[in-house]
Parts: structure tokens; C-alpha cells; sequence
């Protein structure tokens, strides 16, 4: 056999054997192997200032990062493994930065959710936490001509944190 394959299958093999086993995938995640299914409640909307599109944008974010990066199961039950609901708390702007003149030269949108954990196969792993992130744009720009954008950022940094939160063990 031909070294480099050799040398290929002892660093390949390995690692498509953990991840097959359910201790671990390349994505971090520890999910138990014995969860099949899920539960991702819709997020509603409860900040002062509501974006339309922000509910539905962060709870379908929330779903496909579970779903694409484990082995899960939507499943609109309150019998499941792992149980997740919440609601958007805050979506606020402000002024980030300034310039020599006292004008905004950012602006910044803040998204908070607060989510509700629930692992029903593990209930010590169960937490109820604020996640909150945000991203700075030009002050010459309303909040109307960026928030699609600077939405799909913040929802994949706050998907990535809940993600982490409830199955990485990091």
C-alpha cells in the first residue's frame, strides 16, 4: 500500500470513527446519543422596538443551525429531549462612535434574546440565559436601509452562542 494512503487512513479513520460514535462531531457539538428529537418554540418579538421580520428570522436561524449541525428532529411536541423557547428582548440602536465634530460616525443594533434550555434527558444541563450581540454600521445609513444585513449577522452570532451554550461543552 502506498505510504501517503497509509499515512492518510491513520489520520482520517480516527476521526470518522469519533464522529460516528456520537462523543463527537466537527462541530463541537455533545449532543447524547440517545436525543433524537427537539423543540424549537417560535421566538416571539417583545422588545420595545419591533423589527417585523426579526421573529420569524431568528427562530428559523435558531432551527436550521440545530438541525444542520446534530442529528435532531423538530418535532412540535412538549414530549421531546431537548426543549427550547425564549423571546427577543431588546433590538436597539444607538450611537457608537463619533467624530472630531461631535457628529455619529456609527450606529449600533443591538438583538437580545432571552432563551429557555430545557434537556429533559440531562435537566442539569437546563439554563435559562440573555444572549446579546450587535454590529456597528455608517451613521449616514438608517436602520431601514441595513437591518436585513446586519439581522443575518447578528442571528448567526447569537445562534452560534445558544448553539455552544447548550451542546458544546466549552
Amino acid at each position: 500500500m502506498n505510504n501517503s494512503l497509509l499515512r492518510w487512513l491513520w489520520i482520517f479513520l480516527p476521526a470518522v470513527l469519533l464522529a460516528g460514535c456520537g462523543i463527537y462531531s466537527f462541530t463541537g457539538a455533545s449532543v447524547d446519543p440517545n436525543a433524537r428529537t427537539i423543540n424549537v418554540h417560535f421566538f416571539e418579538n417583545r422588545a420595545p422596538i419591533v423589527n417585523p421580520t426579526l421573529a420569524q428570522k431568528f427562530t428559523e436561524a435558531l432551527r436550521n443551525k440545530i438541525l444542520n449541525q446534530t442529528h435532531l428532529t423538530q418535532v412540535n411536541s412538549d414530549s421531546v429531549d431537548y426543549d427550547i423557547s425564549g423571546a427577543i428582548t431588546g433590538y436597539t440602536v444607538t450611537t457608537s462612535g463619533v467624530t472630531n465634530v461631535e457628529q455619529g460616525a456609527t450606529d449600533r443594533l443591538t438583538i437580545t434574546v432571552n432563551v429557555v434550555f430545557k434537556d429533559n434527558l440531562n435537566p442539569k444541563k437546563n439554563f435559562t440565559q440573555s444572549f446579546s450581540r450587535f454590529a456597528d454600521f455608517p451613521a449616514n445609513q438608517s436602520i431601514d436601509q441595513v437591518a436585513d444585513k446586519l439581522i443575518t449577522q447578528i442571528n448567526d452570532q447569537l445562534t452560534d452562542d445558544i448553539f455552544n451554550k447548550a451542546f458544546s461543552n466549552w
